[in-house]
């Protein structure tokens, strides 16, 4: 009989085409996450016409979606940790779907932003969970890769929202806009039910899924006996000083990480929504065309998409301290020349092109962010440590509507580009402070099993 470690299998084994096929289907339902996370403000200026309220009022119904995220994470890590990675992730994914139909046909705020709330509380649930499995899935050398190839299609899922805005709320309204975006999540949950597997490192912990495990682990590539008895040495190691609990956060070891880390989370996620819940106000008080607020949000969306995969190809070459350091204060610098030559309606290409740049700049940090608290946490308080931070940063994602606002109030555009700028800067600050930082990628894979 021979004993197999899993988590040794997994971390120093290959990254095989099905590996890659696990995390293509877990990414979608991320995309679909982005999708439905960014419907609102798309359509807030339909709604708002054919209410008869001004943007403003929407303004409690925009922050409702991320403070239900805010919930979901936490909620979504921890059952994701005693659940499973897989049936959190479906689930969530299930619950925005169905949410996200019945806001299609509501008539006033209230109904909206009580709706937005309860779809935010599953947004906020496949989070933590896609990035545990993602991370779980692949080699250790692969994962940072892996994670954010699975997080950069937020932004992805931002610009098939505003590009689907574009083509729908001119012809359909946005009532079909949500329709849709509530359907599609409703059908792949199913799908993905029978074709996505629990992730190994969850199966190992109990005997009875053992058949399971052998059975996924000979689809990776790895030759296992069919009387192996399965170990985790990592999650065993840790286990005996962890409880489970979001005080293990805390604990003399993680400290200072995650303090570092619910910073990040906070001002990061505070500066993208920032872009996404008001860059559309904010072009139409510049006098840009009332349809060039969906293009400018699919230009911050696009630009998020490279800059997160290129910066997740720089942290396998520099690691994570060096790379995130180095995109945050870039993005302090952009932000700031933005505040100082704010776009204008004469210069098209400059304007979209600065967005594009503060696009990718600002989700380059925040979806590496999601690969950098999956390295901090080992396996067995993974999704609680990543669905904490990123419900703290949603306490960030829910005054960032506030804050733009008050920004436009007091200054105008540049006090607007003047917040990103403050915010990121506050990110540089608390990324430093982690102390657990992706080192640079391997560049040779280890045996597999042993």
């Amino acid at each position: 009989m021979k004993t197999v470690d899993v988590g040794h299998v997994l971390d120093e084994g290959r990254w095989t085409g099905y590996q890659k096929l696990l995390i293509a289907g877990t990414a979608l339902t991320i995309i679909l996450d982005g999708v439905d996370n960014q419907l609102l403000p798309n359509a807030q200026r339909a709604i708002a016409a054919e209410w008869g309220i001004q943007l403003p009022a929407l303004a409690n119904a925009l922050a409702a979606g991320p403070f239900g995220m805010m919930i979901g994470g936490v909620l979504g890590g921890t059952l994701g940790d005693k659940l499973g990675r897989r049936t959190a992730l479906l689930g969530s994914a299930l619950v925005f779907g169905l949410i996200t139909v019945a806001i299609a046909f509501v008539g006033d705020v209230t109904t909206l932003t009580i709706l937005r709330l309860l779809a935010g509380i599953g947004l906020g649930g496949a989070m933590p969970n896609a990035t545990a499995l993602s991370s779980e899935y692949v080699p250790r050398r692969s994962r940072p890769f892996a994670v954010t190839l699975t997080i950069v299609c937020i932004p992805l899922g931002g610009f098939v929202a505003a590009w689907m805005a574009g083509r729908i709320l001119p012809v359909y309204g946005w009532r079909t806009l949500f329709l849709i975006g509530g359907v599609v999540p409703i059908v792949l949950s199913a799908l993905l039910f029978f074709i996505l597997p629990e992730s190994p490192r969850f199966l190992a912990r109990d005997r009875t899924k053992w058949p399971a495990l052998r059975s996924l682990l000979r689809r990776i590539g790895h030759d296992v006996p069919a009387d192996a008895e399965f170990v985790d040495a990592a999650a065993l190691a840790g286990g005996a000083k962890t409880t489970g609990s979001i005080g293990d956060l805390f604990r003399p070891a993680f400290r200072l990480d995650t303090i570092g880390l619910f910073g990040a989370f906070f001002f990061c996620l505070m500066a993208n929504y920032i872009g996404f819940q008001r860059l559309p106000r904010v072009t139409g008080d510049l006098g840009f065309e009332p349809a060039f607020g969906n293009r400018a949000l699919q230009y911050l969306n696009l630009g998020g998409v490279f800059g997160a995969i290129i910066g997740a190809l720089i942290i396998q070459q520099l690691g994570s301290r060096v790379t995130m350091l180095g995109l945050s204060a870039l993005s302090v610098i952009v932000a700031a020349m933005m505040a100082l030559n704010v776009p204008m309606p004469g210069d098209i290409v400059m304007a979209l092109t600065m967005i594009a740049i503060i696009g990718a700049l600002l989700n380059a940090v925040q979806t590496t962010m999601y690969a950098l608290a999956a390295h901090v946490y080992p396996v067995e308080i993974r999704g609680t440590g990543v669905g904490t931070a990123v419900a703290v940063g949603r306490i960030g994602n829910v005054l960032a509507v506030y804050v733009a606002d008050y920004a436009l109030r007091v200054s105008g555009p540049p006090g607007y580009f003047w917040s990103w700028a403050i915010t990121m800067a506050a990110v540089l600050v608390s990324l430093a402070l982690v102390r657990r930082h992706i080192e640079r990628s391997a560049a040779e894979p280890a045996l597999a099993t042993h």
